[in-house]
């Protein structure tokens, strides 16, 4: 069979989606870190609908740790599908945005010069929460970092987003190629916030002068980010082939979901994303909130308590009576209360209709999937939340079981005895607080409530909250996910 190009075009099926304009007309304005298959089936979503009217906007897209998907990409002129599925069909649409691509760690000069083109005016990442090699519980870079410390004894030759963030921007300086807006799209708390902090931080150790002159001639909106997009699977890969009729060996999956919402807040020329359905506006947080806690903090609820219960897929642990009623009350009882809706956004209908995309069959997005780096994510997906209510002396009841389960599944065993293979930068130890308790819950409880690079100082020493969780995470290994589930609901 042969391959998608852009020669293939022309001659696939009609009701395929594809590029209207002429990629050879496309300049690169766009670099982009971190090529997977979030930023394929999003912000190059949008980017590639803008292509149609403003051809400045093509996007060089860099993979940080493997040429796999730079090489796929190079053999196809670019060109991918994103599969649309929902319980009503499947559609799919071919995108040009991305027309070159890079592996960072193959030419690491090559990206720094790039990153200073004159053509370029904005950077996006999707890295996702530990590319950022910061301190989760709070927000600060982690000098300790080893790609930190790389980069900080070798700028010109960096491993990190932050490095690399910071390289391209001395060498505008150096070359006057002008201002750069540098957008992240990853699930941090005040994204952008978050980034300019570390991106200051890193130059500051650098070059003062240069902290001084990225403080006025960088952008660094916050932005709030949200599709479901599970792992490609060799399933589809083989089901593009069939439905265009030529082989697409980096196809992305996605829910026909598809929102953006981006801050106001640039220095130098971007691209016309409102046109593409992005809303533009003055303050992110209220979006950023609500989706950090309902969406993902649901999300990781299901994926830990749902893979210990049995469930291999998100659709599956949100049909589970059981899980979904902890998770709707989760929202209801205990997120909803912390937030500020967004304008026009009723809660309550946001969370009813997030039940309805995590059920949706024709999407298998694993809870192991989900599961990986939770270090990293449970800062903003649900510690937040608890601290809040912590603050205001309510109760946690359903968050303090939603840590439990990662605790619990962060162990590395379910509950066959089987073993876990864990992802997550703290893995090594997990595995040691596991190994010094000799697997007794409680103090393997204790040991992960000690980490204060995932609890921060405050929760660590918090008695309330350790006492929740710890009786939570005994409750989870004595009895099971599913009898300790029904006891917490009232239904055992």
């Amino acid at each position: 069979m042969a391959n998608l190009c852009a020669a293939a075009l022309p001659d696939l099926p009609s009701a395929v989606g594809r590029p209207a304009y002429d990629l050879r007309a496309v300049g690169i304005g766009i670099v982009h870190l971190g090529l997977g298959a979030f930023h394929r089936a999003h912000q190059a979503v949008f980017t590639d609908s803008v292509l149609a009217t403003d051809r400045r906007w093509g996007i060089l897209g860099v993979s940080m740790k493997t040429p796999r998907a730079t090489a796929a990409l190079a053999a196809q002129d670019g060109l991918y599908s994103v599969i649309e599925r929902s319980q009503e069909g499947v559609s799919l649409r071919v995108i040009g945005a991305v027309r070159e691509t890079l592996f960072a760690a193959g030419d690491p000069a090559a990206l720094v010069r790039r990153l200073a083109d004159p053509a370029v005016h904005v950077v996006t990442l999707t890295v996702t929460e530990k590319g950022y090699c910061h301190d989760p519980a709070s927000g600060a870079l982690d000098f300790a970092h080893p790609d930190i410390v790389h980069d900080l004894a070798h700028p010109d030759a960096p491993r990190s987003a932050v490095g690399f963030i910071v390289a391209g921007l001395a060498a505008r300086r150096a070359s006057g190629a002008g201002p750069l807006n540098v957008v992240c799209c990853d699930n941090l708390p005040h994204n952008g916030r978050t980034l300019e902090g570390l991106t200051r931080a890193f130059a500051q150790h650098r070059d003062p002068a240069l902290a001084v002159w990225i403080d006025a001639n960088a952008a660094f909106p916050c932005t709030m980010v949200d599709r479901i997009v599970p792992a490609t699977t060799e399933a589809d890969v083989a089901e593009a082939a069939r439905r265009l009729g030529v082989a697409d060996q980096a196809p992305v999956v996605a829910e026909p979901y598809n929102s953006w919402v981006i801050e106001d807040r640039f220095v130098a020329p971007r691209p016309a994303w409102e046109q593409a359905g992005a809303q533009m506006t003055a303050d992110v947080q209220p979006f950023e909130t609500m989706k950090l806690r309902m969406l993902n903090g649901s999300h990781s609820t299901m994926a830990y308590l749902g893979y210990l219960m049995g469930h291999a897929y998100i659709w599956q642990a949100s049909a589970d009576p059981l899980l979904a009623d902890l998770v709707e009350r989760q929202m209801a009882e205990e997120i909803a209360p912390t937030l500020v809706a967004p304008p026009g956004v009723d809660l309550s209908a946001y969370g009813r209709q997030l039940m309805e995309r995590f059920r949706n069959p024709a999407l298998p997005h694993r809870t192991y999937q989900i599961a990986m780096d939770g270090s990293q994510k449970l800062p903003q997906r649900l510690l937040g939340t608890a601290r809040e209510r912590l603050a205001a002396g309510l109760p946690i009841r359903h968050l303090a079981l939603a840590v439990a389960g990662w605790i619990r599944y962060a162990s590395g065993t379910d509950e066959r005895g089987a073993p876990i293979d864990v992802q997550d930068p703290l893995a090594a130890a997990f595995r040691q607080i596991v190994r010094d308790a000799n697997a007794d819950p409680g103090p393997v409880a204790d040991g992960f409530l000690d980490l204060a690079s995932v609890f921060g100082a405050d929760l660590v020493a918090h008695y309330a909250f350790r006492e929740a969780v710890r009786a939570n995470v005994i409750a989870l290994v004595r009895d099971g996910a599913r009898a300790t589930l029904a006891r917490h609901l009232g239904v055992a």
